[in-house]
């Protein structure tokens, strides 16, 4: 098939488009490179499968010309983390969802089958029960989440009125090599894994027993492309590691001293996923499980060097919109 990939320069995306090419299809990947980076791409560049168009789902008129003659859309383009998100809602709003509502019109323009959205975890906000089914309520926190659940809420719709078969992917936390390393304080592999390289103490949060539900980002990758291949439709699918793991767990793999930083509001005690919808329906399983993961992590520890190296004070300036918006909620 001939497929379009958002964001294919991305940490998840440059994994999916790697299983694409295996699989045979041909790739466009269409990419600002603001989050993504070409040496994420850098095992296929070159190959002949594979077309890069440097372009933002913001305007329109530069990627509606990549999407004639295409058949799927996996669309993973967008901007994460939370305090950006506090701090400049609108630059949320227009990249994860007029960006998704540009993405999801040149493809209905263009006669695209198939349409795979990466949904994001974060609309359960902080749920009542574990694990999390799909059917859980959507109480989004921050704008992030707000701004990724609309997109879901544009592509199911687009579903439904064009008949466009799309299925969109909750993920939750994924980690693996080629996570983001730059720019605002976001997840904690990125935060560790540079207090590691520079021999600095991990800053966990609170006591460090709250879970999540880490899920290696080549389980997540297969996820995507096999939910491309199939048939389904009108669907919304939990991508999950089967488990979930405390960060004193994985402070104790990684190996190094902890200082301590203030538990943050609006965030959950547990992440975890109830992954049997998609097992079923896709018969999707993950296959690396996180000692392994975090193995796979420490190996390329030296990627992590130069990344942004953060500290008790330094987190306590980036997160102070956190704390100042979503302070005073209780967290369970």
């Amino acid at each position: 098939m001939r497929v379009i990939v958002t964001g294919g320069a991305g940490f998840i995306g440059s994994y999916v488009v790697e299983v694409l090419l295996a699989r045979g299809h041909e790739v466009v990947v269409i990419d600002n490179l603001e989050g993504g980076r070409l040496d994420n791409l850098q095992a296929v560049i070159g190959h002949a499968a594979l077309r890069f168009v440097e372009a933002d789902i913001r305007d329109r008129a530069s990627i509606e010309p990549a999407f004639a003659a295409q058949d799927w859309v996996i669309h993973l383009a967008g901007i994460a983390d939370i305090v950006p998100s506090i701090e400049r809602p609108q630059e949320y709003f227009s990249t994860n969802v007029q960006g998704t509502l540009n993405v999801l019109e040149c493809a209905r323009q263009a006669g695209v089958k198939r349409f795979v959205y990466a949904a994001s975890s974060s609309c359960y906000g902080i749920p009542d029960s574990y694990p999390t089914a799909e059917q859980a309520a959507i109480r989004p926190e921050y704008p992030y989440a707000l701004t990724k659940y609309l997109g879901e809420e544009l592509v199911m719709h687009w579903a439904k009125v064009y008949h466009m078969a799309a299925v969109s992917l909750r993920l939750f936390n994924v980690y693996g090599p080629r996570v983001r390393t730059n720019g605002a304080y976001g997840a904690v592999f990125g935060v560790f894994l540079a207090q590691k390289a520079n021999r600095q103490p991990f800053t966990v949060v609170g006591d460090g027993t709250q879970t999540r539900d880490f899920t290696y980002v080549t389980d997540v990758a297969n996820a995507f492309v096999m939910a491309a291949e199939s048939a389904l439709s009108g669907e919304i699918l939990n991508v999950g590691s089967g488990g979930h793991y405390s960060i004193n767990q994985l402070v104790g793999l990684i190996g190094g001293e902890v200082v301590h930083v203030p538990n943050r509001p609006g965030e959950p005690r547990c992440t975890f996923a109830d992954t049997r919808h998609i097992t079923q329906r896709l018969g999707w399983q993950p296959q690396i499980g996180f000692e392994q993961g975090v193995a796979e992590m420490l190996a390329a520890l030296d990627d992590w060097k130069h990344a942004p190296l953060w500290n008790p004070d330094t987190i306590e300036v980036a997160t102070k919109s956190w704390f100042h918006y979503l302070g005073g909620k209780a967290i369970c």
